[in-house]
């Protein structure tokens, strides 16, 4: 069985004008919403063993703020091709993930994220597929179950939902 973890940055702050869209950073607030996300990753067991990044600044600073609570937390590989990808572009490089690695996490940006979990799932509860349907958020993470023995077999609708939750669908269940 392989795991893919899809994790949409955090809240990232509006390019200011001369801005390179690589440099936008996070907010307060989206820092705050990774570190609770890495926090909920860890607590709930899925630890990655892989870990693929954007090189966008946003996504770096979600990452770190992820890692801080993964113990030990793998090295990230930071990868041009995730950056502002299609979802046919993101497929492809998954592909690419080393059959040693049994839970990969990538953390990106939409639409490529929402558009790839979308083509990638098949099953799971219907509930949980309905809201993937509707929006892939900030700080959003789908994981995916795949019953498959290669990443290389990676294909459209081969996926179960296992999961997808955000800062505010966990804070609505805390309270």
């Amino acid at each position: 069985m392989r795991r893919l973890l899809l994790f949409r940055h955090a809240h990232a702050e509006r390019a200011e004008s001369g801005q390179s869209d690589l440099d936008r950073v996070l907010t307060a607030e989206g820092k705050h919403d990774a570190a609770i996300m890495g926090a909920y990753i860890g607590r709930h067991g899925f630890q990655p063993d892989r870990v693929v990044v954007s090189p966008a600044a946003r996504t770096r600073e979600t990452w770190d703020a992820v890692a801080a609570a993964l113990h030990p937390a793998p090295s990230a590989i930071f990868n041009e091709r995730i950056y502002d990808a299609i979802a046919q572009a993101l497929l492809i490089a998954l592909k690419d993930t080393p059959d040693s690695a049994q839970t990969l996490l990538v953390i990106g940006h939409n639409p490529g994220l929402h558009d790839l979990a979308l083509m990638l799932v098949a099953t799971g509860d219907i509930n949980t597929r309905e809201r993937l349907g509707e929006k892939f958020p900030t700080a959003g993470l789908a994981i995916l179950d795949f019953a498959l023995d290669a990443w290389a077999k990676l294909h459209a609708r081969a996926a179960r939902l296992e999961r997808f939750v955000s800062p505010k669908s966990i804070a609505r269940a805390t309270n």
